[in-house]
């Protein structure tokens, strides 16, 4: 049996690996929740209900933001509270993010139920594409405290130092899914499939949400357990602040999903949202080993920076960049060669989407290569408590260079400007986040 691997430890190629391997696993694995619901929908309710569950998932996404913000920002926090040798307060601090998040994660999802149908109608829907999307959005609200709670628990299993077991929870949430997909989708008349689909997913969300929620809250083999804590506004500010970054990276993300619908629906109309989908849902999986990694990598940087452990913090940088480069090579490689087979998975029962979605997913496969580097440039600042820098480069990457990208190369190549859009705003995200890392290295001794 292999020795735990800890925080405080000197880390080689092979234990970071080790060590971020079981995030990057819970990353890909949740992505496929996503993915397993557009497949059954996309072959089995028909071409509407896919549009609908693509149209509506990035406000979904949206109001569940909230588990990232604490759980990024948290993680960050606490994991340098341990680095400063201070375990009272860590454990206390955990707590008080926990709860908050639960709370905030009923508000929201009271008010979004409420509200649902204008949104949906604000998203530019209509008709059964209107009715399909509230229909497949209220369900899956029912679970979005738990959902938060996954997210953020997500962070907290690595500072923990329990990766492994935020990966177990993972998969077994996720072959729920898997299992009521196919068992409610295949089994439903036409009618309900979509709703049974919802149902899946929302299920498995819960599930996702309180078995680590009961896990922390009994004494447990880990450095956190969930206890009695106080209101400190000032932590809850600062992990506030210091997740923005993932907070506005998400929220921003989705806000641009909804804005390329709409540019989507203007130059092809609803096989445009469906061949977007596929794209999303292939990308769903490859940016989640770059999340899952950022995610697994920053409570050791959060801990070395709070040990002032300035040798190990290079040595941790210079290995990250490196993996990052071989993991977005890769997957432009595997992208590229599979546009064809993994667009038939999905849209296999249209011609013309078939060769749409292929098309584009060769253009958006480019955008790996640049990706990687740019969610780890943000992760990397939230680790080291350093919010603001983070938040600025999400800003950028997100709300500044796609906006400006998907409105305006439209014009000059029409829907592969669309297609294009996300390769031009990564890699600018990427130099901007170099430009931090230059300007940062001697505040941070990383470098």
């Amino acid at each position: 049996m292999k020795e735990q691997i800890q925080l405080s430890d000197h880390f080689t190629y092979g234990r970071l690996i080790r060590f971020t391997l079981p995030s990057i696993g819970m990353m890909i694995f949740m992505s496929i929740y996503s993915v397993v619901d557009g497949y059954f929908v996309s072959n089995f309710a028909g071409k509407t209900p896919f549009a609908a569950l693509n149209l509506i998932f990035p406000f979904l996404m949206i109001m569940a933001t909230v588990g990232f913000m604490f759980g990024t920002g948290g993680s960050a926090i606490v994991a340098k509270t341990f680095g400063l040798r201070d375990q009272e307060s860590a454990n206390r601090y955990f707590s008080l993010f926990v709860y908050v998040a639960l709370g905030l994660g009923v508000i929201l999802a009271v008010v979004s139920i409420v509200f649902l149908r204008p949104i949906t109608v604000m998203l530019g829907a209509e008709g059964q594409l209107l009715e399909d999307a509230v229909l497949y959005g209220r369900i899956i609200l029912l679970a979005l405290p738990f959902n938060i709670l996954q997210m953020l628990f997500q962070s907290f299993f690595v500072t923990a130092e329990k990766p492994q077991l935020g990966l177990v929870t993972t998969v077994f949430a996720g072959v729920a899914n898997m299992v009521l997909d196919a068992v409610l989708v295949i089994s439903l008349p036409q009618e309900y499939k979509l709703a049974g689909t919802a149902i899946a997913t929302a299920a498995s969300q819960t599930l996702g949400g309180v078995i680590p929620l009961i896990y922390f809250s009994r004494k447990n083999s880990s450095i956190l357990r969930l206890g009695r804590t106080k209101f400190e506004g000032r932590v809850l500010l600062r992990a506030c602040i210091n997740g923005s970054s993932e907070f506005m990276n998400n929220i921003a993300m989705n806000i641009v999903g909804i804005l390329y619908n709409l540019q989507l629906l203007k130059y092809a109309g609803e096989n445009g949202i469906a061949a977007y989908g596929v794209m999303m849902y292939v990308s769903f999986v490859f940016s989640a080993a770059f999340i899952g990694y950022s995610i697994g990598s920053a409570p050791l940087f959060g801990y070395n920076d709070g040990a002032q452990n300035h040798a190990e913090l290079k040595s941790l940088l210079r290995k990250s960049l490196i993996l990052t480069g071989i993991f977005a090579f890769a997957m432009v490689i595997v992208g590229e060669v599979l546009a064809l087979p993994l667009s038939k998975i999905f849209v296999s029962y249209d011609a013309g989407l078939l060769e749409l979605t292929v098309s584009g997913l060769r253009i958006y496969t480019l955008s790996f290569l640049f990706m990687g580097y740019a969610i780890f440039g943000s992760g990397f600042f939230t680790a080291l408590n350093d919010g603001v820098t983070s938040a600025i480069i999400s800003f950028l990457r997100t709300l500044v260079f796609q906006v400006a990208s998907v409105m305006l190369l439209p014009l000059i190549w029409d829907i592969d400007g669309i297609w294009y859009s996300v390769v031009v705003a990564e890699l600018m995200a990427v130099v901007i986040s170099a430009v931090f890392m230059v300007r940062k290295r001697t505040i941070y001794h990383y470098w």
